[in-house]
């Protein structure tokens, strides 16, 4: 069994705590999840196993030759690197080896194939083999093709953050380590390429340990949860789902055990109170024992991110764009756009990388114009618009004086008048540190301090692009019930599911060709139904391939009467097959890292398929004895 092992490791920044004293083991083929809320160490955990940070006490220990490999949220890139020389980065003699082997099928090209030439090819192709270059090259090209990368002998820097992060991601992936650590691996991922690392991950024989905002990632991908909650340690047996009903039932049972212990503590101090003297041995031991309740006194942490923060009064224009369009260095992104807005919209915008949506969201807030069309905003809109960027922030600047910049006091939703100080505290933010200089705040502080400016600007039309980057999955909850009961408009870009699922009721979805789409209903609507066209197209296939099959032409049978009463039922009987089978795809998706159980649902799946594929060749059968 291969084992990495984390005994007693503290890490502080200042003055600072992120954990301490923690401790837990990494087996073979654990699938780990870190949650925590942002500034609780997640990522500097990730680095500290990872080697490229070092802990304050504690040890990390591991087997023999044990192998880590290691996606950061902010990749580091070498000038002058290809693509693939970014691969294969942490290979150093690979990465030489496949250079020289390029350069000399260059050579060899410009000259003669003379016999010093063939000797040196010969020689490199046997190197090759011995180091299994030629699998390992296909390997990453294959990889970075599913992750959106073709051009691999491009210079990667002139990539985009995206698209370096998603090199990254296959230099990770092509190592096959003992342990893949992943830090934020689906930030910048489209929904495809989101699907297919869960599918590469679920047959990845390693360890994995990942830290993610997506929770149906980490519903399908973990089955192990790790908490980090104000320097303490939580383990959890199972993926997200299983985590949220375990975790429910702990804060249930602390704070039963700290309403005894505080009951126990008032009866101790009544006792103290009433002036009782120390003189025996049994009035001593009681003045010991309150003390020791008094020192383990205990404050279980419930509190939540509070949000509920009032909005401007909207009229009933809001935004309407007519015959938009917009070109980028001559290459078209947006063209003949129609959207009309309205009062109560809750619109979720997906598509491709690269499709048009950020573009979309900055025309509405005014930052870049079109190049035609017209772009008409309401007079009573009051919008607000959270980018990816968080340009506005200066990093010099404490919190509380970055929040004061845009109100003082605010309205909540109930009507009440709140300061900007206790605003901060809502947000997890206490009030020792609201004179922090934002540059000593993690990047998910940053975020969700960011957050906290553009609600606080009371705004009635919320543009988000990709807002659940970089936030824990506790302020994404509470930001979605925010949204929940928010009275204006919410316009989002995100290629998080469960986030769109929350917060959105109609898509507007960028295809090809500029074309753009709307879709009413939630996002998993929307896959669910491209995914029951793509079967039906399939099984469309199959019977036209199956009728253009047939035998040599013979005189056709007329329908006996026991092949009218089949014909009469057999419609009803594919539907009800095709229900099942519909169902049996879902239960392989629920069934996540339960390797077990979606091992069963897929074999049931391959059964019922097959019943399904003879019901529409007698189907076929029947339809040609009809129509005679």
């Amino acid at each position: 069994m291969r084992l990495l092992s984390v005994e007693n490791l503290s890490k502080s920044y200042a003055e600072k705590t992120l954990f301490e004293g923690i401790s837990f083991s990494i087996t073979d083929n654990e699938r780990i999840g870190i949650i925590g809320v942002n500034g609780t160490g997640k990522s500097t955990l990730l680095k500290i196993i990872a080697g490229a940070e070092e802990a304050d006490q504690g040890e990390i220990t591991h087997s023999k030759g044990y192998t880590i490999s290691y996606l950061p949220q902010q990749p580091e890139f070498s000038i002058g690197n290809t693509v693939l020389d970014q691969v294969f980065q942490g290979n150093t003699p690979l990465l030489r080896l496949l250079k020289e082997y390029e350069e000399a099928m260059i050579q060899i090209e410009k000259e003669p194939m003379s016999t010093a030439n063939q000797e040196r090819l010969y020689d490199l192709q046997q190197k090759m083999d011995a180091a299994n270059a030629w699998e390992a090259n296909s390997n990453a090209k294959a990889v970075l093709s599913k992750l959106g990368i073709t051009d691999f002998s491009q210079d990667v820097m002139e990539l985009s953050g995206g698209q370096k992060k998603r090199v990254a991601l296959a230099q990770s992936l092509i190592e096959v380590p003992d342990l893949l650590i992943l830090d934020e691996p689906t930030n910048h991922l489209d929904y495809d390429t989101i699907k297919w690392l869960e599918d590469y991950l679920s047959k990845y024989n390693g360890a994995l340990l990942v830290v993610t905002h997506d929770r149906y990632f980490l519903d399908r991908v973990t089955n192990r949860i790790i908490e980090l909650d104000e320097g303490n340690l939580y383990t959890y047996t199972g993926n997200y789902s299983s985590f949220l009903e375990a975790k429910a039932l702990r804060i249930e049972q602390e704070q039963a055990s700290e309403l005894k212990r505080q009951n126990l503590y008032r009866r101790e101090l009544a006792w103290i109170r009433r002036g009782a003297k120390a003189r025996t041995t049994k009035q001593k031991a009681r003045i010991q024992r309150f003390e020791e309740i008094e020192n383990g006194k205990k404050t279980v942490n419930t509190e939540a991110l509070d949000i509920s923060v009032g909005g401007s009064r909207l009229g009933k224009k809001v935004v309407e764009l007519k015959n938009v369009s917009k070109s980028f260095n001559g290459t078209k992104i947006l063209e003949d756009v129609n959207i009309l807005i309205k009062p109560g919209d809750r619109i979720g915008i997906v598509g491709q990388n690269g499709s048009g949506k950020s573009t979309l969201l900055n025309i509405i807030a005014g930052r870049i114009p079109a190049d035609e069309g017209e772009i008409e905003i309401g007079q009573t809109v009051k919008l607000a618009y959270y980018t990816q960027e968080s340009m506005d922030m200066d990093v010099n600047k404490r919190m509380i004086e970055y929040i004061k910049e845009t109100a003082e006091m605010i309205h909540t939703l109930d009507g009440k008048m709140i300061s900007a100080a206790q605003m901060l505290e809502r947000f997890l933010f206490p009030m020792h540190t609201h004179g922090t200089p934002i540059r000593k705040l993690s990047g998910g502080e940053r975020r969700r301090l960011y957050l906290l400016k553009i609600i606080m600007g009371e705004p009635n039309v919320l543009l988000l692009d990709e807002p659940t980057n970089d936030l824990d999955t506790q302020t994404l909850t509470v930001l979605e019930d925010y949204l929940d009961e928010f009275p204006g408009v919410v316009i989002t870009v995100s290629h998080d599911r469960y986030f769109l699922d929350k917060v959105t009721d109609q898509l507007l979805v960028f295809g090809e060709g500029h074309k753009i789409t709307t879709f009413f209903g939630d996002y998993s609507d929307y896959l669910e139904k491209n995914t029951a066209e793509a079967a039906q197209a399939v099984q469309k296939g199959k019977v036209e391939k199956s009728s253009s099959q047939e035998a040599p032409k013979q005189k056709k049978k007329k329908l006996s009467y026991k092949d009218q009463l089949e014909w009469d039922e057999i419609e009803g009987k594919i539907e009800a097959q095709e229900e099942k089978v519909a169902a049996l795809v879902k239960e392989i998706e629920a069934a996540g890292s339960d390797y077990q159980k979606a091992q069963q649902a897929m074999d049931e799946h391959a059964k019922e398929s097959d019943v399904l594929d003879q019901l529409m060749e007698r189907w076929a059968e029947l339809s040609e004895m009809v129509s005679e």
